[in-house]
């Protein structure tokens, strides 16, 4: 299934391309690609280099792991994520030794997922990142140290059939896709005032 973005300018296909389903198929994500993921986050900017982020990774294949990470996950994540050939926790670290997980781990961190999103798209495949699921559950299931914090759990695979969700579900996966205008978040120098560019030649004609 494909559902490219309505861009108002245009973008890159992968990109364009790029979202977050639901229904995924239960075919194994190779090897070489699932790396080629961590590559991408690896190879994201990262301030002063610190690079404070940490990814545990579980397939569908490690059954006790996989069911254990599935039950850390809320409301209805619960009902498709299991379906999910792969599933990973992206952990923020201290971006030095003996400091505190602060808002550049977070923003680094954000930064190397949204890197391997859309590697992922590059190959074919798609990732659904999840806000609701219990941290402390997985910080357990882990053994987390106390200096790092879990902030988001993703899955990621090949795309499925959205017939297979349950009624609420299969709807918001149908629907299309939306997002705000430019003219909500892209301001000028004064705050909550639309970016104004000078216009082009092209766009007089």
């Amino acid at each position: 299934m494909h559902k490219p973005a309505e861009t108002t300018h245009p973008i890159h296909d992968i990109l364009t391309h790029r979202w977050s389903p639901r229904a995924f198929a239960n075919t194994p994500v190779e090897p070489e690609k699932l790396l080629a993921l961590f590559e991408a986050a690896r190879w994201s900017a990262s301030g002063g280099n610190s690079q404070p982020w940490a990814f545990i990774v579980v397939a569908q294949s490690d059954a006790d792991s996989f069911e254990k990470l599935v039950d850390t996950t809320m409301g209805f994540n619960k009902v498709w994520a299991k379906n999910a050939p792969v599933l990973v926790l992206a952990v923020a670290k201290p971006g030095r030794p003996g400091t505190p997980v602060g808002k550049w781990s977070y923003y680094d961190v954000g930064q190397a997922v949204a890197h391997l999103s859309v590697q992922a798209s590059a190959l074919g495949l798609y990732v659904h990142q999840m806000a609701g699921f219990d941290g402390e559950k997985a910080r357990a299931l882990f053994s987390l140290p106390a200096d790092t914090e879990p902030m988001t759990l993703f899955a990621i695979g090949y795309y499925g059939n959205a017939d297979e969700l349950p009624e609420e579900l299969r709807t918001r996966e149908l629907q299309p896709r939306t997002r705000k205008p430019l003219t909500e978040f892209v301001f000028g120098p004064h705050w909550d005032v639309p970016l104004q560019l000078a216009q082009t030649e092209t766009d007089l004609i």
